[in-house]
């Protein structure tokens, strides 16, 4: 079998109870057959078209062959560095397949000037650019798409022969690619991003850029006939079980790798979990830990430790970890089981797990802010190189960095969590990682740690829609040289500002405690980090 799963305490007291039920109400057998009556009336239309993904697995068969030969037709033309400009589903399964198999794939998931600029400079000659999205319209995949098209043109080479595109039938991209000869990849519009790691969003550029991917359905079908069958052994009802039917809900999901071999699992399944649960005031907060994170021996009675390890430490480490969750497997059979078990949650949760209702209002306070162009707030205060801005609760009464974090830690309810959201060059402010643990550490609370934009496209759901007892820490940076957009009237610069700006507002205006810091530069971060300690 290709996954083992062991559950103790609290998780291994929700499988026996929840499984039976699951397993008389045939709720493995109607999601493998698309039954879209299985999370209530009200989520029924969306689920009847957002099923797809149960077939991934034989409707993707086909383009194993049809990415093989791509790839050798560019090879053969001397272009062997693999792009991808996507966001959310797009690039974060990708990012784990390609790293887990150890090839190389340069993720473009940012706005940040300078990680879009680094990537430009980076072999263009050599290089292919695969723009995914779903809807066609995506605005930061959009913005990249155009910056390589400019580069390839300016370099005097025909944007045809070096951009692939993987979108849904009829969507804006797919008539854009038409019109302008770029080869095509159409996915199954009735898989949701989340949702489509075994459909050509995870599979084309991951197989481009060498990954087995027939291998990788290979896995995901050796697993299939379990999921679907209606029984106690079960592993997509297992982990759906432990993960949302725990009494009284641990609705915090700590997920760690401990010895596994696949490379940033937690950061796919963090969208998965975030993006389907946190709605309607509940759901799933997923947080992504290391082996050493605070949160581990914390004992928090609202964390799940979900343990990710290989065959052997599923079982060596059972007694070493009472309470948690240990699962391992190979990389297809995971994703395509916990796809189920994050459907099962949604059930057992009483939520529709595939729409995303408020993910859009970020984006549309982002555009009204390119749009009217406001003047900068003006900062409550600055201190150190650093910018700060945020709720009145958080910034009042204050004049130092220290003061406005203990701030805003006062206002992390005794259930709640804290997000760091760092809408900077990931590859430059690599540091601002440390944030985490010190602030974990600090607050004695789960703390997750996103990169925007990325992170909207993913946890940025459940801050807005899922439970109100989130606190919010804003990194933004003044950049260091800013990038234009082609036929934008707007720059990579003000792009990124305006998407902090607007997730910023929306939190506000939900309620939540927000403090935001713009650091001058990176020169900043060490005085920043000495005011957490």
């Amino acid at each position: 079998m290709t996954i083992a799963i062991h559950t103790s305490g609290d998780a291994k007291k929700a499988v026996e109870t929840h499984v039976p039920q699951l397993v008389a109400d045939l709720v493995a057998s109607g999601i493998t057959a698309e039954n879209p009556s299985l999370w209530g009336a009200a989520a029924e239309p969306e689920a009847a078209k957002r099923l797809g993904w149960t077939e991934a697995v034989s409707v993707s068969r086909p383009l194993v062959a049809e990415v093989e030969a791509l790839r050798a037709e560019l090879l053969e033309a001397g272009v062997d560095h693999v792009v991808l400009a996507g966001m959310g589903g797009s690039s974060l399964a990708p990012e784990v397949i390609t790293r887990t198999a150890g090839v190389e794939l340069t993720i473009l998931d940012s706005t940040a000037p300078e990680q879009i600029a680094a990537a430009l400079a980076d072999r263009l000659e050599s290089t292919v650019l695969v723009a995914s999205s779903k809807s066609g319209g995506t605005l930061e995949t959009d913005s990249q798409r155009r910056a390589y098209e400019a580069a390839f043109r300016a370099e005097g080479i025909d944007p045809a022969t070096r951009i692939v595109i993987v979108t849904d039938p009829g969507s804006p991209l797919e008539q854009l690619a038409t019109d302008a000869g770029y080869r095509t990849f159409l996915a199954d519009p009735e898989v949701g991003g989340r949702y489509s790691a075994l459909t050509a969003f995870g599979l084309v550029p991951s197989g481009l850029a060498g990954a087995d991917i027939g291998e990788l359905l290979d896995e995901a079908e050796a697993i299939s006939l379990n999921l679907a069958e209606d029984g106690d052994e079960n592993f997509g009802l297992i982990l759906g079980a432990a993960l949302a039917g725990t009494s009284p809900l641990r609705d915090k999901t700590g997920i760690v790798a401990d010895g596994t071999h696949i490379v940033g699992f937690a950061d796919w399944a963090e969208q998965l979990i975030a993006e389907s649960t946190g709605k309607d005031g509940k759901g799933l907060l997923p947080v992504v830990l290391e082996v050493d994170s605070p949160e581990i021996t914390a004992g928090l009675p609202d964390l799940q430790i979900v343990r990710l390890v290989d065959n052997a430490g599923a079982f060596h480490l059972r007694e070493k970890h009472p309470g948690e969750v240990l699962i391992s497997g190979s990389l297809g059979a995971m994703l395509l089981t916990w796809e189920y078990a994050v459907a099962v949650a949604g059930r057992l949760l009483g939520i529709n797990p595939f729409d995303q209702p408020d993910v859009e209002s970020a984006k549309a306070a982002a555009r009204g802010l390119l749009d009217d162009r406001p003047s900068p707030e003006t900062p409550a205060f600055v201190a150190e190189g650093v910018e700060v801005r945020g709720t009145a609760a958080v910034v009042a009464g204050t004049d130092t960095l220290t003061g406005a974090v203990d701030a805003l830690l006062a206002t992390l309810p005794s259930d709640g969590y804290l997000a760091i959201m760092a809408y900077v060059d990931r590859l430059e402010f690599s540091g601002l990682a440390e944030f985490r643990d010190r602030l974990a550490a600090r607050s004695g609370r789960p703390v997750t740690f996103g990169w925007g934009p990325r992170f909207l496209h993913s946890t940025g759901q459940y801050h807005k829609g899922g439970p109100a007892n989130g606190v919010f820490l804003q990194i933004t940076a003044d950049a260091s040289a800013d990038l234009e957009i082609p036929d934008r009237p707007f720059t990579f610069g003000q792009l990124i500002q305006a998407q902090a700006a607007g997730d910023a507002t929306v939190l506000e205006q939900h309620g939540r405690p927000v403090l935001r810091l713009n650091l001058s530069g990176v020169s900043a971060v060490p005085g920043l980090l000495s005011a957490l300690r």
